[in-house]
C-alpha cells in the first residue's frame, strides 16, 4: 500500500499511509486508537475507497469493490468482533457465500463437511463440523473464522484484535496456527495492544502515528521501549522514568469502610467472595479467567441476585435487585465488553454519556438539552475525548475514546464506588494512560475503586490491595507497597490450594456454625 490517503469530509483519516507485507510473514500493524489502523485495513479490504494512492498485490494494482472481492483476491480478514452465525452449524460458517453445489445446483453437504473437516486437521483441531457454532468457546470460534479464510485459499490474513476474549492457553493455540499458516506461506497481518504478543508471534511491525505511518521495525532488532516510544511520539528517556502506567503512589485519607461483601454468592458462579473497599481506595481483583471477577461485579451492580452472604454500603444494608438500585445507592459498573454492554453505537457521544442520567436533566419529562450539552462538553474536555463534535456517532470513535465516553458516563453519576471491568482492555497505551489518570484522579477525590485487571502490572501499580478469586471464591488478599507482579503470579498459580485449605478449615467448624452461615440473609 503505497502513499494511501483517505478523507471523510473535511476529516483526514489516512495523510499518506503505506504498508508493504513480505509472503509467509507476520507482520504487525500498531499504533495509537485514532492512528488510522482500523481505515488503512478498511482501504485494503475494499470498505473504504482511498481518495488517493496505490494498492499492489503480487505486484499488481488492485482495487476492490468490497470485502467479498478482496477475499476472492486471497485476502481475507478476521475481525475482534466475530462476524458468524451462532445457530448455524461449524461447516455452514465456513462455507457460506462459497459452498460446494451440485450439478443441478444443490449444496453437496457431504462434500462441504469433508472440507471443513480437512482444514480443521490441518490446523490441528479435531471438533464435530455438524454442531452448531454456539457450542464451543469463544477460542474455537476464532479458529473457524480463521478455517473459513484458509479454506478459501488466502494469501493474506488480516486479525483484528483476535485475542482479546481467550485466555492465555487459547492465545497459545491460536499462535501455533498463525505459525502453521507461516510455514504454508500465508503471510499474517496481525493487529494488537499487547506487546508480549507482538514479539512471540511477529516478524516486523509498521507504526503508524496520525494517520501516517510513522516507520517499519524488525521486531527482533527493537527493544519494546523503543517501539512504545515510536507509537506514543515521545523520546524514550520520557517513557522510562513515566513507568508502565500512570498510576502514582498514593496513600489512603481515611480508613472508613464503604463496601464489605461477606460470603457472597449466585446462581451465575460467584460460590462465596468476602472483600472490603474503604474510601478513597483501589481495590484489585485478580484471577485468571472463569474466577468469577466479573460475575461479582454484576452482583454488586444489581445485575445478578444473590443467592447467600450479605452486602453493606457505607454502613447501610445493601441488596440491589436492580441496577437502578445500585445507581441510585451510588454504584456504577463499566462492563467488560463496551461493544456489547457499553456503547449504543448510532447514538451520538452526547447521548451515549448521559443515558443514566435522564431523570435529573428533565422537567416534567422534557430532556433540557443545555445542561445536557454543557455536562457533555464538560467531560468531553476533562476527559481530552477526541470527537468531531459531541453530536458525532460514538460508533465512528476509536475504541480508547469510546471507552472514555463511558467512563464520563459513570463519573457523571457521581457514584461513591466505581466497578472497572477490564477498563483498558482493547485500548493502545496513549489512551490507556489517560484511562488510568483519570481513574486515579477520581479516587484522590475520594472514590472507591474496585478494579478487574488481567495485566498484573496495572493491578501491581495502581491497587492498594488486591483480592485473588479462584471458581468463585475470594481465597487470598495481598497488600500493597511491596505487591510485584510475580506475586500476583504466585498468588493466582496458587489460588487452588488457598481455596482447598479455605475449604478443609471450614469442614472444621461445628455444625451449628455452619448452618448459621449459610442461612446468611441474601
Amino acid at each position: 500500500m503505497r502513499d494511501i490517503h483517505k478523507r471523510f469530509g473535511g476529516t483526514v483519516a489516512l495523510d499518506g499511509a503505506s504498508l508493504t507485507i513480505a509472503p509467509g510473514e507476520v507482520h504487525a500493524l500498531i499504533g495509537q486508537n485514532g492512528a488510522g489502523k482500523s481505515t488503512l485495513i478498511k482501504v485494503l479490504t475494499g470498505v473504504y475507497t482511498p481518495t488517493s494512492g496505490q494498492i499492489l498485490l503480487d505486484g499488481e494494482p488492485v482495487a476492490f469493490s468490497g470485502p467479498r472481492r478482496a477475499q476472492q483476491a486471497g485476502v481475507a480478514t478476521i475481525y475482534q468482533e466475530l462476524n458468524l452465525v451462532p445457530l448455524r452449524s461449524v461447516t455452514e460458517n465456513m462455507m457460506m457465500g462459497f459452498e460446494p453445489l451440485h450439478w443441478w445446483g444443490g449444496i453437496d453437504w457431504p462434500q462441504a463437511h469433508r472440507r471443513a473437516r480437512t482444514v480443521f486437521e490441518e490446523l490441528g483441531l479435531d471438533i464435530d463440523v455438524r454442531r452448531p457454532l454456539s457450542e464451543y468457546s469463544t477460542a474455537i470460534q476464532q479458529l473457524v473464522a480463521i478455517g473459513r479464510a484458509v479454506s478459501q485459499q488466502v494469501r493474506l490474513v488480516i486479525m483484528d484484535e483476535p485475542t482479546s476474549s481467550l485466555d492465555e492457553r487459547e492465545v497459545q493455540r491460536l499462535f501455533e496456527v498463525i505459525r502453521l499458516l507461516k510455514s504454508q506461506g500465508t503471510s499474517v497481518l496481525f493487529v494488537s495492544h499487547f506487546l508480549e504478543e507482538l514479539y512471540a508471534v511477529c516478524d516486523c511491525a509498521t507504526i503508524m502515528r496520525n494517520g501516517a505511518t510513522v516507520e517499519q521495525r524488525t521486531l527482533s532488532e527493537t527493544p519494546r521501549l523503543e517501539l512504545v516510544a515510536s507509537m506514543l511520539g515521545r523520546k524514550t528517556s520520557d517513557i522510562q522514568a513515566s513507568g508502565t502506567t500512570s498510576f502514582r503512589e498514593m496513600e489512603l485519607d481515611t480508613d472508613e469502610t464503604l463496601l464489605e461483601v461477606e460470603s457472597l454468592a449466585t446462581d451465575k458462579g460467584l460460590r462465596g467472595a468476602s472483600l472490603e473497599v474503604h474510601q478513597g481506595e483501589m481495590v484489585g481483583l485478580g484471577g485468571l479467567l472463569g474466577a468469577g471477577r466479573s460475575e461479582l461485579a454484576r452482583a454488586l451492580f444489581g445485575l445478578d441476585r444473590s443467592t447467600r452472604g450479605s452486602m453493606r454500603l457505607a454502613g447501610q444494608r445493601y441488596a440491589p435487585r436492580h441496577s437502578r438500585d445500585a445507581i441510585a445507592a451510588g454504584v456504577a459498573l463499566l462492563s467488560e465488553d463496551r461493544k456489547v454492554e457499553g456503547i449504543i453505537p448510532e447514538m451520538s457521544v452526547r447521548e451515549n454519556m448521559t443515558l443514566p442520567l435522564l431523570g435529573t436533566l428533565s422537567r416534567r419529562g422534557v430532556i433540557q438539552r443545555r445542561r445536557e450539552r454543557e455536562l457533555a462538553a464538560h467531560f468531553i474536555e476533562a476527559l481530552k475525548i477526541k470527537t468531531a463534535s459531541m453530536e458525532q456517532p460514538i460508533g465512528q470513535l476509536s475504541g480508547g475514546n469510546q471507552q472514555k465516553v463511558l467512563l464520563a458516563r459513570w463519573l457523571a453519576t457521581q457514584p461513591r464506588l466505581l466497578i472497572l471491568d477490564e477498563p483498558t482492555r482493547g485500548v493502545d497505551i496513549g489512551a490507556k494512560r489517560e484511562i488510568q489518570r483519570i481513574v486515579q484522579d477520581y479516587q484522590a477525590q475520594g472514590g472507591a475503586v474496585l478494579m478487574i485487571s488481567s495485566e498484573f502490572e496495572e493491578l501491581a501499580e495502581g491497587a492498594q490491595r488486591v483480592v485473588i478469586m479462584h471458581e468463585g471464591h475470594s481465597t487470598r488478599v495481598l497488600d500493597n507497597p511491596g505487591l510485584s507482579e510475580d506475586a500476583l503470579v504466585t498468588a493466582i498459580a496458587t489460588a487452588q490450594h488457598d481455596r482447598a485449605d479455605g475449604a478443609a478449615r471450614d469442614d472444621e467448624r461445628s455444625p451449628a456454625t455452619a448452618t448459621d452461615h449459610q442461612e446468611t440473609a441474601p
